[in-house]
């Protein structure tokens, strides 16, 4: 008697619906897998491109006073400076010797130590200010990194208060490198607090007005504090100092508490629109007595600074 050899799986045929269904089953949740994976790289593109796309909007300024930047600044000296400058984005130099090619020669130098920290670097040297003496005359400067802001137009002296500042401020209009935003940068260093230098910053703090409607940043030394009321017109404005009762200026020696800041008169004033100050200070290129005579070798103010938020 013959047996039959029957194959089981095939006593039962499959309905065509329900192999229809595995392939829609198995292409859906197919897509919904790779969309999921495509989303969480998403996600995690986002979460690394965060916090460059947030530093894209904030600026780092600093201000500095540089005492006779010249042919007396060693290449030692010029090495240090590029050393506490070059974290910023913006740097504002007063002071540079204006008597002779030293001073551009100088900024140059510091220029080309900043080139060499792993940004590109760019910058400017004023003409020599028009004052009553070449004694009084002065250079200022300014230095950028071209990744993080473009200048607009030539950065020059504001020719028309020349013959109400003894130093006619530098004046130069810039934007961020990722937005389209301008604003103006003043760049100025007042006459000596015993020669009333608030009759030159009368004139300056009608620069808002008179470069309006783009917003400006006024930095340099002043030779007085914030709490001066010729600021008053710039704080009617929304303005704000990024320094509060900070001295700026080094004592020849330290006194018996052992301190060697002076004065307050180093300082950035900055709108509070478009811009959020984050944060500011200034740099203590000292650290103690001890290093006093040395720091005082590349000059007799410390840097200031403000780190900046664009706010749209």
């Amino acid at each position: 008697m013959c047996k039959s050899v029957v194959n089981r799986s095939s006593t039962k045929a499959r309905h065509p619906n329900a192999s229809l269904a595995g392939l829609l089953k198995k292409h859906v949740f197919g897509s919904m897998n790779n969309m999921i994976a495509q989303l969480r790289q998403l996600a995690l593109l986002c979460l690394w491109l965060l916090p460059a796309l947030l530093q894209a909007q904030v600026i780092r300024i600093a201000s500095w006073n540089i005492q006779n930047l010249g042919g007396s600044k060693t290449p030692a000296e010029i090495a240090q400076m590029v050393q506490i400058l070059r974290t910023y984005d913006l740097v504002l130099i007063q002071e540079v010797v204006a008597k002779d090619p030293a001073g551009a020669q100088a900024v140059a130098s510091l220029a080309d130590g900043l080139n060499r920290t792993g940004s590109r670097w760019d910058y400017r040297v004023s003409d020599p200010t028009q004052s009553p003496s070449s004694q009084i005359s002065e250079r200022y400067a300014m230095l950028w990194k071209p990744s993080r802001l473009q200048l607009l137009g030539r950065a020059s002296l504001d020719v028309s208060l020349a013959a109400h500042c003894y130093r006619e401020p530098m004046l130069a209009r810039f934007r961020l490198a990722t937005d389209t935003s301008s604003f103006w940068v003043v760049n100025f260093h007042a006459r000596t607090h015993d020669q009333q230098p608030e009759e030159e910053i009368s004139w300056i703090v009608q620069l808002p007005r008179r470069l309006a409607p783009l917003p400006v940043i006024i930095a340099g030394d002043f030779n007085l504090n914030e709490q001066h009321n010729v600021w008053d017109p710039i704080y009617h404005l929304g303005y704000l100092p990024a320094l509060r009762q900070t001295p700026t200026t080094l004592k020849r020696a330290c006194n018996e508490a052992g301190q060697y800041f002076n004065h307050p008169i180093d300082n950035l004033y900055v709108p509070t629109r478009p811009f959020r100050m984050r944060q500011a200070g200034r740099v203590d290129i000292v650290g103690s007595c001890e290093q006093l005579e040395q720091a005082r070798a590349l000059s007799d103010h410390v840097p200031v600074w403000v780190e900046l938020e664009l706010v749209k």
